[in-house]
């Protein structure tokens, strides 16, 4: 069913290669106080998640997991217009302070930030 809004295996970022890849050439960027959206064309029919939430920035482990779960639930019910990209999220300090309804509406102004450029950089090329 290509309508699932599920969050399954192929839509993660899972080794290193896959990670580095993003790192070394990420076209497209949103940046805000709280996150970082780093993300690249994949060559594939779906979007891909990769997430970097680091302890130096999330101190309690329950934070980062509402933080992660979060991202997840954001990305899963985005991923239809993220079709055909890497997507890394980095959190950045301050991230655990928001509450949960802020943290998802940064995340969907994030994720059309990075649709718009990447739309934008395929109208350049054709």
């Amino acid at each position: 069913m290509s309508t699932s809004l599920a969050f399954r295996k192929h839509q993660r970022l899972l080794n290193a290669r896959d990670f580095k890849s993003v790192f070394d050439d990420a076209p497209f960027r949103a940046s805000h106080q709280h996150l970082l959206l780093l993300s690249r064309s994949n060559q594939t029919d779906s979007a891909r998640l990769g997430l970097v939430i680091a302890k130096k920035n999330i101190r309690h482990a329950v934070d980062r997991n509402r933080v992660k779960r979060l991202i997840r639930e954001s990305f899963r019910q985005h991923q239809h217009q993220l079709t055909g990209l890497d997507v890394i999220v980095l959190a950045r300090r301050g991230l655990d302070e928001l509450d949960n309804p802020s943290i998802y509406k940064l995340l969907s102004k994030q994720w059309q930030r990075i649709i718009r450029k990447r739309d934008q950089a395929s109208g350049d090329q054709s």
